[in-house]
């Protein structure tokens, strides 16, 4: 049942920091009777967490500071273990985890995963954070991390093993109820497991980007692209190219040149419908419009991003 709320009265007790709000309201019972509340609360913007995790090391990405309400609460050193977090401010919710990740960790990640979101002091905090995943690798930590010095930040990243983070979570050395949460969510959705099967992989390079539509040059580009392909079908997995598709549908279709207007209609089109049918990219080669467009549209449609053939998993 709704229960029927009337306002009578909103006092603003702070605006140092956050807004702390007295608000006294009517509350009617569930008998008919009504009666008068007063309640503050605290109103510091919403937030949006984050686990970092890694299949193939099975580890995790978290953060260390010190934390004053946990000090004048108990917690001897002030130190708390969290996973990354921060407030929205005005970004939307992946926005401020991509910004807090790579301020807080040093790891530029692209594609994170929503999971849910919860009010996480419901009695007298307004907040509500979102809680997102995402996986690490190696090449996307592109800076030390540490927080903001401006925003007085001192923050010390912490690379774990995922088994030794549960466990500290059963020791009492992770006391941060969101990082639990986060890590809970991850054991009970197997994302600490190393990928045990054949994946469909997109390879995603230079076609005729700085080629001048040279033959020989474009030649060259499919046989790096081709290689790529045999190396990850070495790997376990199955390999496609967008060009694979294209070009005989393209000739099929009565093209007469590269770009013309047939070519143009069905190049890259047949590629984004390719990967809808695709767990993930390979981007490799140089610079590529139509490639950097795939990994774009492939970071939407939730795939995995490679950049390099020692990030995919080897299966046996």
């Amino acid at each position: 049942m709704t229960p029927n709320i009337q306002i009578v009265k909103e006092e603003i007790l702070s605006d140092n920091w956050y807004l702390l709000k007295k608000i006294i309201f009517n509350y009617q019972k569930r008998d008919g009777s009504w009666e008068t509340h007063s309640r503050e609360a605290y109103d510091r913007g919403n937030g949006a967490a984050i686990l970092l995790y890694n299949r193939e090391k099975q580890t995790v990405i978290l953060t260390r500071q010190f934390r004053m309400p946990t000090y004048v609460n108990g917690n001897e050193t002030g130190i708390l273990i969290e996973a990354c977090a921060g407030l929205l401010d005005n970004d939307s919710p992946e926005d401020c985890i991509r910004r807090e990740t790579e301020e807080e960790t040093g790891y530029k990640v692209t594609n994170v995963q929503k999971i849910g979101e919860a009010y996480m002091s419901p009695g007298s905090v307004t907040e509500i954070l979102y809680f997102f995943v995402a996986e690490y690798t190696s090449h996307m930590h592109t800076g030390q991390g540490g927080g903001v010095e401006q925003e007085q930040e001192e923050i010390e990243v912490l690379e774990l093993s995922f088994e030794q983070a549960l466990s500290m979570v059963e020791n009492g050395e992770i006391r941060d109820a969101k990082t639990i949460m986060l890590l809970q969510y991850a054991q009970l959705h197997g994302l600490h497991q190393p990928i045990s099967k054949p994946q469909h992989i997109l390879i995603a390079g230079p076609y005729r980007s700085n080629t001048g539509d040279d033959p020989v040059l474009i030649k060259a580009n499919m046989q790096l692209m081709n290689e790529a392909a045999l190396s990850v079908y070495q790997m376990g997995h199955m390999p496609v190219l967008g060009e694979w598709y294209a070009l005989p549908l393209i000739e099929t279709s009565g093209s007469q040149r590269i770009g013309d207007e047939i070519f143009e209609r069905i190049f890259h089109p047949s590629s984004t419908r390719l990967l809808s049918h695709c767990d993930a990219v390979l981007r490799i080669g140089g610079p590529s419009k139509g490639a950097d467009e795939m990994v774009s549209t492939a970071v939407a449609k939730g795939k995995k991003i490679y950049y390099n053939l020692a990030e995919i998993p080897v299966l046996s």
